[in-house]
């Protein structure tokens, strides 16, 4: 091999660029823009407005992408409805040639309390019908994803109208906060040590955030 090839292979290596896709669940409609269930949506969407990045439709969803610190980023908001997520996050991933580890997915749960977020590398998918969709594809549960509490404040078999309902006033009241928080360290994810954002989203409790800002 020449030298000229060698510095060339060095000169493409060198200016690869590593590549995130981030995943915001939720389902298409205006009647569900301002629902719990589609608090994976907005997730993405305050990240693209902190980074300058447009959206634009393209296969199986609508596709914001650009670069942050370097790195390429590629937020993803799927129009396939919670119940087929898995479709559009497999295609894109297969598409862009990202691994799973750069993944990150972001969707409501109802198993955590409004303002607790957890993220976790892998796990089952808590009967999440997205999260059921998204490891039916990719054949494993072995991916990033952040859960965002939302509660579970309903009644015996209300919880389909619950998780479709709109937000209140006092839980629109710490949206800004909790949007805020998932857009950080949806950015800290594309550089920084995974345990070390666990270990400081993990113990954060939002719900709080109302009162230390001066609210009632």
């Amino acid at each position: 091999m020449s030298i000229f090839n060698i510095f060339n292979r060095k000169k493409s290596q060198q200016s690869e660029v590593v590549k995130y896709l981030i995943a915001g669940l939720g389902n298409i409609g205006s009647e569900y823009t301002e629902t719990r269930h589609n608090i994976g949506f907005k997730a993405v969407e305050q990240l693209a407005a902190d980074l300058d990045l447009e959206w634009k439709a393209d296969r199986f969803g609508a596709l914001a992408q650009g670069k942050f610190r370097g790195r390429g980023v590629y937020l993803l908001k799927p129009d396939t409805y919670m119940n087929l997520s898995g479709k559009a996050v497999n295609f894109w991933l297969k598409k862009l040639g990202i691994t799973n580890s750069q993944l990150l997915v972001i969707t409501d749960d109802l198993n955590l309390p409004l303002g607790k977020i957890r993220l976790k590398t892998q796990g089952s998918n808590g009967g999440h019908n997205g999260l059921r969709s998204i490891e039916a594809e990719l054949g494993t549960t072995a991916y990033p994803r952040i859960r965002v509490g939302i509660g579970r404040d309903f009644a015996e078999g209300r919880q389909v109208d619950y998780v479709l309902g709109k937000w209140s006033d006092e839980e629109i009241a710490l949206l800004p906060g909790i949007l805020k928080e998932l857009a950080e360290a949806s950015k800290a994810f594309t550089y920084q040590d995974t345990g070390r954002i666990m270990s400081r989203l993990n113990g954060l409790d939002l719900s709080k955030l109302k009162d230390a800002e001066g609210g009632e």
